[in-house]
Formats: structure tokens, sequence, C-alpha cells
């Protein structure tokens, strides 16, 4: 049964808290073991955020079905990841015999889902120590076709209101194999929580909560990925979401203020 707050994941069917986190700010232990009280269950790790490491070894205890982690390898300029042996180290880590959700990050460009790297992630789909595969792209076209294509699992694409092309380029056209949607940089890197150019001074500027709740208000994204910088940011962050989807009113001003920061840089992540 899906719900604002909570739906299955995907293909996958695990119901997962549509507000997901990651540690990308360092927001502490402490706030990870928050978000585990109160229900979070999608968690992205990069394998050196070693302050996650221990609340989630302790969510997993006794009831690692209702955890869905999820980890990757990347593709950094010149060098990427050998996948099967970064998988490997994460379940190390995680004391843990098998991933969720694993991505290939950082396939921006088309150019970067190559051969070999196609081959290594198939492998690793194989394995059975990953419940699916998925990348991580701003490549709308790659995304849709390797998912009609059965090649992935899921997809985490970029998505907020001054990003909004998926609407078009990618919601449409999803298989009926129900590939699960993950979403980043809600708030486009904290760029639609301050003025922009051209508006009155003082005028109004969304929250992160309303970033986050535009990006939830959409049905076909699964979960959308927060990375508070402190407990504080992450509650305050869960309080509004826990609003419910945005008004008619509310999603206006939101995608109107998407618009007048995608026109400053239409190119900035």
């Amino acid at each position: 049964m899906s719900s604002f707050l909570v739906n299955p994941l995907g293909k996958l069917s695990t119901p997962v808290f549509r507000l997901g986190l990651s540690a990308s700010y360092r927001p502490g232990a402490d706030t990870v073991r928050a978000a585990v009280d109160a229900g979070v269950n999608y968690f992205f790790y990069f394998g050196f955020d070693t302050h996650m490491t221990g609340p989630l070894r302790e969510a997993i205890r006794g009831r690692r079905e209702q955890v869905v982690l999820a980890t990757g390898g990347y593709n950094w300029l010149l060098w990427q990841s050998n996948l099967r042996r970064t998988l490997e180290a994460r379940l190390r880590q995680m004391r843990t015999d098998y991933i969720d959700v694993f991505h290939y990050l950082g396939v921006t460009r088309r150019k970067y889902w190559t051969p070999r790297v196609a081959d290594e992630l198939q492998a690793v789909r194989e394995s059975g120590l990953v419940r699916g595969v998925s990348i991580s792209t701003h490549d709308r076209t790659l995304a849709v076709e390797l998912l009609q294509q059965n090649k992935l699992d899921a997809v985490m694409i970029r998505y907020n209101a001054a990003h909004r092309g998926a609407e078009q380029e990618i919601f449409p056209h999803l298989p009926a194999t129900n590939p699960a949607i993950i979403s980043f940089t809600a708030t486009r890197w904290t760029r639609l929580m301050r003025p922009a150019k051209g508006l009155p001074k003082g005028a109004r500027v969304p929250t992160a909560g309303q970033c986050y709740r535009f990006v939830m208000s959409n049905p076909n994204v699964h979960v959308c990925l927060s990375a508070p910088a402190s407990r504080a940011q992450f509650e305050a962050n869960l309080a509004e979401v826990r609003r419910g989807p945005l008004d008619e009113e509310e999603m206006a001003f939101v995608r109107g203020y998407g618009d007048a920061v995608y026109q400053q840089q239409k190119y900035f992540m």
C-alpha cells in the first residue's frame, strides 16, 4: 500500500519511508540513529562516511529485511571503481550478506556507460549479493533506455523544482517492470533555499522541507534523498514532510522559484 510517506520500493517491493538519508554532510551518528528511530529505512552510504557504520549495523541487527542499504562504486574523472571489489568491501563494512541497491555512481554522460561497466554491473546483479543494480545519471535518455532494456532495477536521478526534465523525459516512459526511482539534490545543492537574482529583496524562499515535499509530491519518485548537516536539520525536514504533499498554492510557488533559479545557472548541478 502506497502513501505520501511510505511506499514499496518499486520492483524491489520493500516498504520504504520516502525521505531517505545520505550522510554527505556528516550529520553525525546521533542523527543517523534519530532517523532510524523516526522510521527512516533507506540509507545511502559511501563507505568512507564511517559515522554511519555503527548506527546502520545496529539498525539491521535482527531486522535486516526492513532496512534498505544503498551504496555503490564510482566514476571519478579518470578513475573507475572495480565494482565487485567495492561491493565486497561494503558487505564487510556493514557485516551483511547483501546490499539492497548497488549503484554505479557518476554516469553524468553516456560515454561513461562503457561495455566494461555494463558487464561489471551485470555480474554484480547476478552475484546474489545485491537485490538490485542502478546508475546515478544526469543523462535521462540513457536512463530510460537502460530501464526499458531491463538492464537496471533502479535509477538515481537529479529531480528538483529547478530541474524538472524527468517529468517529460523519464516518468512517462518508465517500463512496466516498475523500477525504483531515487532522486537526489532536491534542494539543488541548497541553491533553491537562497535568494534568487531578479526577485524582490526579501522575497519568500523555499525551505528544505518544501523542496523535499515537492519531489515527494510526484508519485513516480519512490525515495527522495536528504542530506542534513545536523540532527536539527534532519528533524526540521522530517517535520515538514510529514505535512504531506504540497497544495496547489505551494506547488505554484516552488515551481516558480525553481524557474527563477534555473534561469540563473542552467547548467549547475
